[in-house]
């Protein structure tokens, strides 16, 4: 049962798991090279979750994630970033394949893909040219569908994302080292 007395779904269940995960690994060094956390330092934790349905962006033709559903939590806290994804529904058909999946600057807007504009980079929103382009300036969520038709991913990243209405766009293929994935599938709206 959720807090308000209705059933509680599969997804929101995973997503009511995965904030109490994450935030009890706030406490935990994002990595090893991180100043030791001082009184100055100290700052409290905004947590972004998303969950739903994902939206289709390839409506014209029968898609793996046409069923699927996601949640997405994302700790932000003094600096950094922890993001954890749970795609599920995504079709068995699928299993072992991997799919590329990041933050987006713009919405999720079903049957179009380009309103999710670019991946949201650090270095860009920071204005520095030319951007870096990688795990540590952007958000890359790539995941390997298992047998049972779910994903997971988690990443760190050494920057917060500013807010907006974002979207978490799944892509065709795994990310390669210059930050491309291929066509966008579908997405995940995510706002704060």
């Amino acid at each position: 049962m959720d807090p308000n007395g209705g059933v509680m779904t599969a997804t929101k269940r995973t997503a009511v798991m995965m904030a109490a995960a994450m935030t009890a690994a706030i406490a935990v060094p994002i990595s090893a090279s991180a100043a030791p956390e001082t009184a100055a330092s100290t700052s409290k934790a905004r947590v972004v979750l998303a969950h739903g349905g994902l939206r289709d962006l390839q409506p014209a033709a029968a898609g793996a994630f046409d069923r699927a559903r996601a949640a997405l939590l994302m700790v932000q806290y003094d600096g950094r970033s922890l993001v954890w994804l749970q795609v599920n529904g995504i079709d068995r058909s699928m299993a072992g394949r991997s799919f590329g999946a990041h933050l987006h600057v713009g919405p999720c807007v079903a049957g179009d893909g380009a309103a999710a504009g670019p991946h949201y980079n650090s270095d860009t929103v920071a204005g520095r040219v030319p951007p870096r382009i990688g795990p540590d300036t952007e958000i890359w969520l790539d995941f390997t569908v298992t047998r049972a038709g779910t994903g997971f991913a988690i990443t760190k990243v050494p920057f917060i994302a500013l807010p907006g209405n974002r979207a978490i766009v799944i892509h065709q293929e795994p990310t390669d080292p210059n930050g491309v994935a291929g066509l966008r599938l579908a997405c995940l709206p995510v706002s704060w």
